[in-house]
């Protein structure tokens, strides 16, 4: 199947992948960045998945489906020439262990249904021991435990369970799959009805605080649904993504690691949520990130994981053939060890928001934040790998010193607006040399542009964020010619493409070509409203809408030579903009 043909179901903690055709190919327990007891998504079915629909051996996908009102419930249906089938999928809040629920209801005639469960641990790797105790099917491998709760039998065979039961108009049957370490005693099993009337209840009420009312609000209550999905409640971590090694590239090997915690996506995904209203996550963020980055400023990693683990080894998973033969397999992430310069601005611009957004001060915060001012002070000037995690050599990138920019100016804004103490004046001071020095060595006087680094020919997207960060304003020269240089230089048949990616171009140190970077496109639109573009930013913003797939997710990527999404899947980094593109167009 093509990415875009998976939906999302989680319990902020953790998600599953739904195709169309009924099959979880993606589920990692207990957290998002735990290995996967359903993997096919990068393999095929023996590496773990469980299928639920009409007995057709071809798998149809469904009719329809949709979400369940504003909800993270999904409802597939079916119709087949014996009548309509609808199949609920969700993950209900957790209560002591993690559950993902299959309700079967029959919605007219009589429908022959099947299921197909294959739970491999490990990423696929562990075929786990299967026994039937108390009527329910027991997995184990190694710390992993899973218990099944079918209303029909299943039969075992070739390492899966299988099972064919005719479901007629009115019938309903819930499938309940449930987690839990293997050394612990059978879990309490939960009420599935109950349960999903809580989770409706639930997200209906989380919803009703969006503030947005703005024309295209459907497109970004889902987006903030969607975010919020990725938030690790107990801490109140946010993930890139709930998946990995979903390929830039189909068939390269452009392949991470998105289940952690960015501190760039976190700050731009908490910037979204206190935009529409969300001050309680901007608050559990605020607190998880204190926590993380506890320690030297020196020590600041660009992610964590949810929890805020700082080691997340990079390792190859070579028993996995990857999506549609995109190796390698990845799961960790070396760049977690990079110099990224842009992080620092980000978080002191995103809890400067927190504060003027009404956030309560902490003394600890503040604290924090001088230290990392005093890291930009010393370090500012220094090469880095930017916000595209580069792995070629490091550059001055101009993103990045704008960055460091947004850092000293948010760091005097806390002193001037909140009473805050610290040496203000040798921070203007170089806030404003930084300023001087980007104006010179990042921009090429001769085209009208800023480039991607000091020196550079290159252009890249995240020059577009110079007027939304207020480093110039809109109607400045610069930002005007910057604007049109992307749209003449760096797009692809309408969409805008991260920076130059060719042979003769060593700025990422990788092979290979990749998708229009959705988050780039976003911004492009943004910036033509600010620079008095109106109708080109929404011409360009429904464009952009019309990407999402049927139940509106975004992957990371387009890629317009094939026409599909690309790139791990859903990202917040492609969702977050969408909201912010609304909000500036509304």
């Amino acid at each position: 199947m093509w990415i875009e043909d998976y939906a999302l179901i989680g319990d902020m903690q953790s998600a599953a992948l739904v195709g169309r055709n009924g099959s979880i190919d993606w589920l990692c327990l207990p957290r998002f960045d735990s290995p996967s007891c359903f993997g096919a998504l990068l393999g095929d079915k023996n590496n773990g998945q469980w299928w639920l629909g009409p007995a057709d051996a071809e798998r149809p996908k469904a009719t329809r489906r949709h979400y369940k009102g504003e909800s993270l419930i999904l409802e597939s249906e079916w119709d087949t020439p014996h009548g309509t089938v609808r199949v609920t999928d969700f993950m209900p809040t957790r209560h002591a262990n993690p559950d993902l629920v299959r309700i079967v209801e029959g919605v007219s005639g009589t429908v022959d249904m099947a299921t197909e469960i294959r739970i491999r641990f490990d990423y696929g790797r562990i075929v786990p021991w299967v026994r039937r105790t108390d009527g329910l099917l027991q997995a184990v491998g190694g710390p992993d435990s899973v218990w099944l709760h079918s209303p029909v039998p299943l039969q075992g065979g070739d390492y899966a369970h299988k099972a064919r039961f005719k479901v007629s108009a009115g019938d309903r049957m819930a499938f309940i799959f449930t987690w839990h370490p293997s050394h612990e005693t059978k879990p309490v099993e939960i009420d599935p009805y109950e349960q999903l009337a809580e989770t409706e209840s639930l997200w209906a009420e989380w919803v009703a605080q969006c503030t947005y009312q703005g024309p295209w609000r459907e497109a970004v209550v889902r987006s903030l649904i969607t975010l919020k999905a990725l938030t690790y409640e107990p801490t109140g971590g946010i993930v890139a993504a709930p998946t990995t090694s979903l390929p830039e590239d189909i068939g390269g090997v452009r392949n991470w690691d998105y289940r952690f915690c960015w501190l760039r996506d976190a700050t731009m995904t908490l910037e979204a949520l206190i935009g529409a209203g969300y001050l309680d996550e901007a608050r559990a963020w605020r607190a998880w990130l204190l926590r993380a980055i506890a320690g030297r400023a020196q020590d600041l990693q660009i992610m964590y994981s949810v929890s805020g683990e700082r080691r997340l080894t990079e390792l190859e998973l070579g028993w996995l053939p990857g999506y549609e033969g995109s190796r390698p397999v990845r799961i960790g992430n070396a760049a977690v060890d990079q110099l990224q310069l842009d992080v620092y601005g980000e978080v002191m611009n995103s809890l400067h928001l927190s504060r003027v957004s009404g956030l309560e001060p902490d003394a600890r915060a503040w604290t924090i934040q001088r230290e990392l001012m005093a890291f930009v002070e010393a370090h500012w000037d220094e090469p880095d790998e930017g916000l595209w995690e580069v792995r070629g050599p490091r550059r001055h990138f101009t993103h990045s010193k704008v960055m460091c920019w947004v850092a000293l100016d948010r760091a005097i804004r806390q002193v001037e607006e909140f009473g805050r103490t610290g040496p203000v004046e040798r921070w203007k001071t170089l806030r404003d040399h930084i300023h001087a020095e980007i104006c010179h060595k990042g921009f090429d006087q001769a085209r009208g542009t800023f480039t991607q680094s000091y020196g550079s020919h290159e252009l890249d997207a995240a020059l577009l964020l110079i007027p939304i960060v207020g480093f110039l304003p809109p109607d400045d020269p610069r930002v005007i010619g910057t604007v049109e240089a992307v749209q003449r230089e760096l797009m692809s048949e309408g969409f805008v493409l991260r920076y130059p990616v060719a042979a003769d171009n060593d700025v990422d140190g990788l092979p290979g070509g990749e998708g229009a970077f959705l988050a780039c496109s976003f911004w492009l639109a943004e910036a033509l409203a600010m620079i008095g573009r109106k109708d080109e930013a929404v011409v360009l913003f429904e464009r952009l809408l019309s990407l999402r797939n049927d139940v509106g997710l975004l992957a990371e990527e387009y890629d317009p030579r094939y026409g599909r999404l690309v790139g791990n899947f859903p990202q917040a980094f492609s969702h977050v903009p969408l909201i912010h593109t609304a909000r500036a167009l509304s």
